[in-house]
C-alpha cells in the first residue's frame, strides 16, 4: 500500500524534509499493518462491568503554566487577543 506522506503532512500542517519521507512511509505502512492484524471484536460484549470499575485519578488544574501571549504565539492568525478562524457558517 502506497501512502502519500506529503499529503498527510500538508493536511496536518507539518513540514517533513524530503530525506525523511521514506522513513515515515515505512513507519506508516507498519502501523497500518498492525491495525489490519487487530482481531475483529464485533461479537464481543463490550458493555461496562459495574463490579470492575476503574480507579480514576483526581484532576488537578495546572494554572499559570503558559502566558496568554505564549499560547497566542502558536496561532496562525490573531486579532484583538483572539485566534482568528475561518468562517464556517454563512
Amino acid at each position: 500500500m502506497k501512502i502519500d506522506i506529503r499529503h498527510i503532512a500538508k493536511l496536518s500542517k507539518i513540514r517533513i524534509e524530503d530525506q525523511e519521507i521514506p522513513k515515515f512511509e515505512k513507519d506508516m505502512e507498519r502501523i497500518i499493518g498492525m491495525v489490519e492484524q487487530l482481531p475483529d471484536i464485533s461479537g464481543m460484549d463490550l458493555s461496562p462491568n459495574p463490579a470492575d470499575a476503574m480507579q480514576l485519578r483526581e484532576d488537578v488544574a495546572v494554572s499559570d503554566k503558559y502566558t496568554r501571549n505564549e499560547l497566542l504565539a502558536n496561532a496562525p492568525q490573531v486579532q484583538a487577543g483572539c485566534i482568528v478562524v475561518p468562517k464556517t457558517v454563512e
